[in-house]
Formats: structure tokens, C-alpha cells, sequence
């Protein structure tokens, strides 16, 4: 019975360890698909982001587990060898990359999707001391910009884009962008908002801004032509 049961352990942590293995691999062939500035695979070995999501993988296992000590002891220190802070409570999937890193911060609840991107200073927070779900979870594909704060329990759907320094609020549907503080949503018309550039991204505030000098314009232009009208009927 006791070999059964040291066969068994031995096959679990056989799996286990080849599943952190093969997430690994996936990560590293998301920052060649997807970071210009990667040039070979031994430097992408150097990146913080990736290290922090293997100690992430280490500390979820445990945390499953209810080794919890051991978990929190494993994230601490990821955190202070990389400057990134994964809670091992919290579910990613697979080709995570996290850009730079320095200060991205990912609550218990929080899930995170395939083939997400998160760039430095973000966090992934909760509202309060709220029991139970109180983290965000992204779709697959989203990309969330640096120093972007996305808190609450609510859903960002998949292929939507979180700009630079938003603070999101509330749900952001897929194939969005959202901008500013709080942040408000831009439709993008269905397609695929996953990638590197944060600088091209519509500001709706700026929209509105524009919008009203047009009206504005347009208004003192009427005025103008009613004084002259008057002028001649006087």
C-alpha cells in the first residue's frame, strides 16, 4: 500500500512539474511572438516577468494544496528577486507576458486568460476587505497598459485593451478599449486590439472635448449671421 501510494505521489509530481514545464515553455514563446526587443531565447531567460510567472506556477501548487506558509513564502520571494507580486490564490493561463514588470501587482481572486499581456505598474485589484471573489478576471488575448489599475470583481472580455494609467471600474466588453480615469469604453468595431502599441489608442475625452468646440464654433457662427441679418432688417 505504502509503494502504491510513493507510486502515485511520484506520478503527480511527475505532472505537475511537466505542466509547470510546458507553461513555461509557452511564456517563453509568448515574449518571441510578441516583444520586438527579445533577440534570442537565452535572453528572454533573463526576464523578470518570466521568472515571477514560474515561482507563480510553484506557489499555486502549493496553495492548492493548503500549504499555504510555503505558497506565500515562495511568492514573497519572487516578488522581492523581480519587483512583480503574484498572489499563488490567483489562476493564469497560459503565454502570459509580463513586459518590464517593476511593480505589477495580481490579487488572490484574480484570473487571468491566455495569452495576456501586462505591462509594468499595473494591478489587478480588489475593492476593500470583501470576502470571496473581490479581483478582476481578464479574457484571452487582453492587454493591459503601464500603470493601469483594474479593480473590482468584474470581467474584462477578451481581446480588449487597457490603456496606459486607466483605472477601471466596471465590466469592459470584448473587443474593447478603455481610457482615462474612471475609464470609459471604445468600441473597436470587432477587431483584435492585442498588441504593443500604446501610443495610437482614441481618447474619448478628447473626442468629447473636440466635439464640443465644433458645436461651439458653429453656434458663434449662427450668432454672427443673425446680428448681421438684424443689422440689414434694421
Amino acid at each position: 500500500m505504502f509503494q502504491l501510494s510513493a507510486h502515485l505521489e511520484e506520478t503527480l509530481m511527475g505532472n505537475i512539474i511537466g505542466s509547470i514545464i510546458k507553461n513555461y515553455k509557452a511564456e517563453i514563446q509568448s515574449i518571441k511572438d510578441r516583444d520586438p526587443a527579445a533577440a534570442s531565447t537565452l535572453e528572454i531567460l533573463t526576464y523578470a516577468g518570466l521568472h515571477a510567472v514560474a515561482m507563480y506556477r510553484v506557489a499555486h501548487w502549493f496553495y492548492i494544496r493548503d500549504l499555504k506558509f510555503i505558497a506565500r513564502v515562495i511568492s514573497q520571494t519572487a516578488r522581492f528577486l523581480t519587483g512583480i507580486e503574484i498572489h499563488p490564490g490567483a489562476k493564469i493561463g497560459k503565454g502570459l507576458l509580463i513586459d518590464h514588470g517593476a511593480g505589477v501587482v495580481i490579487g488572490e481572486t484574480a484570473e487571468i486568460g491566455d495569452n495576456c499581456l501586462l505591462y509594468q505598474g499595473c494591478t489587478l485589484g480588489g475593492t476593500g476587505k470583501d470576502q470571496g471573489k473581490r479581483h478582476p478576471t481578464l479574457g484571452n488575448n487582453v492587454m493591459v497598459g503601464c500603470g493601469a489599475k483594474v479593480l473590482g470583481p468584474f470581467k474584462v472580455g477578451d481581446n480588449s485593451k487597457i490603456a496606459a494609467n486607466a483605472v477601471v471600474l466596471e465590466t469592459v466588453p470584448p473587443n474593447c478599449t478603455a481610457v482615462g480615469v474612471p475609464a470609459r469604453v471604445v468600441k473597436q468595431n470587432g477587431k483584435r486590439t492585442l498588441d504593443l502599441d500604446q501610443i495610437h489608442i482614441p481618447d474619448p475625452v478628447s473626442q468629447e472635448l473636440c466635439k464640443g468646440r465644433m458645436e461651439l464654433e458653429r453656434l458663434r457662427k449662427r450668432v454672427e449671421a443673425l446680428e448681421k441679418r438684424l443689422e440689414k432688417e434694421g
